[in-house]
């Protein structure tokens, strides 16, 4: 359909992406920015183009028997208004909601809005890879939800009496809204289409068993990338002989990975110091039984002696133990 020439000139280079008759030659015109309404020339009027920027904070709708008005609030920068036919309302508001949700970025470059339903204080809106979903008395604002297709696994729909909850399973949390029953079969088909399109699956079973695929196979990747394999080898290899001492022995053991390495040295490090510790007590308690005078008065005085290097060796040795087991509890968390 040709524009007329005073609209053509307010397009500034841009391509309609949308156009409504509002009825005579009235028309509304609606491009990437800006909704463009053209009033056709009449007995007490010319013609005349209102322009609406799409950067929109709020829009809201009253409606009367005959018209419908959307109110676009453009905060510090005021509100505008823009009246049109009730029966136009929603041959409207799809294509004004689709150049608000792209000046916001809220949409992708390319993404098409494929469905606009306005029930009571729920406004949904479909593209092709999310539901944007409104609250409230206002037909959308900045306090809005989205749900992007990329993190759905799950669609149910759930008949009422009066309504049908829509069920969506969004990064492992259900979420949930109502469409009136005398719409929701035009919300389940928009929705399920859409989403199962984005999936490239034939139905909503065959889009759950791709989720649990996609799951199982993220916990095996997971698993084959954890920095200790199977696990670290805490003790090394029990069955060596402590006293064969050959060193081709280590040079032929498979490496486990830096992080083992480090491990075995951090463990053997400190088992060199508890058995340090040990024998330490040992030659002391050796020394002083050595230095022992035979005297019988002398003799509980050397035992005390010995009692209390035996405890604080004793103390040493369980200090050592618990770095021990600190250590083997921190490599099992990861640490």
């Amino acid at each position: 359909m040709t524009l007329p020439e005073t609209l053509t000139q307010y397009l500034d280079g841009e391509e309609p992406v949308a156009e409504v008759t509002l009825g005579g030659d009235d028309r509304l015109v609606v491009t990437p920015t800006r909704t463009l309404v053209y009033r056709a020339e009449g007995l007490l009027s010319d013609e005349t183009v209102e322009e609406f920027a799409h950067d929109a904070e709020r829009i809201s709708l009253s409606t009367g028997r005959r018209k419908a008005k959307l109110t676009i609030d453009y905060g510090l920068d005021g509100e505008e208004t823009l009246a049109l036919p009730k029966d136009k309302l929603d041959a409207v508001l799809h294509p004004l909601l689709a150049g608000v949700l792209d000046a916001h970025g809220i949409t992708d470059p390319g993404e098409t809005v494929k469905r606009t339903f306005r029930f009571s204080e729920l406004t949904l809106i479909v593209t092709d890879r999310r539901v944007v979903k409104h609250i409230g008395q206002a037909v959308w604002d900045e306090e809005h939800e989205e749900y992007a297709f990329e993190n759905v696994t799950d669609l149910e729909f759930e008949p009422g009496n009066v309504a049908t909850s829509v069920v969506l399973t969004h990064d492992g949390r259900q979420e949930r809204f109502k469409a009136p029953n005398d719409e929701a079969r035009a919300v389940e088909a928009a929705i399920t289409d859409a989403l199962l399109s984005y999936h490239d699956v034939r139905d909503v079973a065959e889009l759950r068993a791709q989720t649990e695929a996609d799951e199982e196979a993220d916990a095996e990747s997971t698993e084959s990338n954890s920095p200790f394999g199977e696990g670290p080898d805490l003790f090394g290899d029990t069955g060596t002989d402590a006293d064969d001492g050959d060193a081709s022995d280590d040079a032929e053991a498979p490496s486990d990975g830096t992080a083992n390495n480090t491990t075995d040295r951090i463990i053997e490090q400190v088992a060199q110091e508890a058995s340090r510790a040990t024998d330490t007590s040992a030659a002391d308690a050796e020394t002083a039984a050595t230095a022992t005078d035979p005297g019988i008065d002398d003799l509980a005085a050397e035992i005390d002696d010995l009692r209390s290097v035996i405890e604080t060796q004793q103390a040493e040795l369980e200090r050592q133990n618990d770095l021990i087991e600190q250590l083997i509890e921190e490599l099992r968390q990861g640490r």
